[in-house]
């Protein structure tokens, strides 16, 4: 499965989130028989993912990452934390090379990022626990990739993780940047490519800020459909 151009060409963009998702999700559709996981990365994965959780049946859940920062300087990442049964730490080598920090910097900065993750998966996920990954096919959702930072290390955990495939889905994302991460040609979908992106957000008429209240919504919703297996109908053309 590699990145598809729209059929409609004359179309640059989506209207929104949601939009994006259906879009991407009649790419998906024939993974639906392998029952995947759909993991987005919060906040403006989530109404992406919904649309695909719903088109494909299949649960919806939150893939929490947290960039470490460099002393001093917190928004320079020395690496990122990833969530999960066993939270992962992914460090950039070379930076740390040149920076050194302590190891009981790196501890420190490691659990209060994962402090804030716990926040936040309390506020979103409540008290449901997370979907378990290790065997599955595991579909990872953002609204669009700028730099590639946090979806690189996000494919690496889950790899870590014991996925038995993982398949990334983007509505728009650099050429350049696809290429150089660590994900097989087959397994993205990606409709637009732009050779300069500029910003996610010129490629959606609507690119308000998801809040926490629709992160909730959607996260409940996708539950209530698995639970009552009664799904809203969806085009298939």
């Amino acid at each position: 499965m590699a990145q598809h151009p729209f059929s409609d060409s004359s179309r640059h963009g989506y209207a929104d989130r949601s939009d994006a998702g259906r879009r991407l999700a009649q790419w998906l559709l024939p993974l639906a028989d392998e029952r995947p996981l759909v993991l987005a990365l919060p906040r403006g994965g989530v109404p992406v993912g919904y649309e695909i959780a719903v088109a494909l049946h299949a649960p919806l859940d939150i893939l929490f990452v947290r960039k470490l920062g460099a002393p001093g300087q917190p928004e320079l990442g020395l690496g990122a934390v990833v969530d999960g049964a066993q939270p992962q730490r992914i460090l950039n080598e070379d930076l740390v090379a040149v920076l050194r920090p302590s190891a009981a910097y790196l501890e420190a900065e490691e659990q209060r990022q994962l402090a804030l993750i716990e926040e936040r998966k309390t506020r979103w996920r409540k008290s449901y626990p997370a979907e378990p990954v290790a065997g599955r096919l595991v579909i990872l959702v953002d609204d669009g990739i700028a730099t590639g930072a946090t979806v690189r290390v996000a494919l690496l955990a889950l790899r870590r993780s014991g996925a038995r495939r993982v398949v990334l889905a983007v509505p728009v994302a650099p050429a350049d940047v696809l290429r150089r991460l660590p994900i097989d040609a087959d397994d993205f979908v990606c409709p637009l490519l732009p050779g300069d992106l500029g910003s996610v957000g010129q490629y959606y008429d609507d690119f308000s800020q998801t809040s926490d209240d629709e992160v909730i919504g959607l996260l409940d919703a996708v539950r209530r459909h698995l639970e009552e297996d009664d799904w809203p109908a969806v085009s298939r053309d």
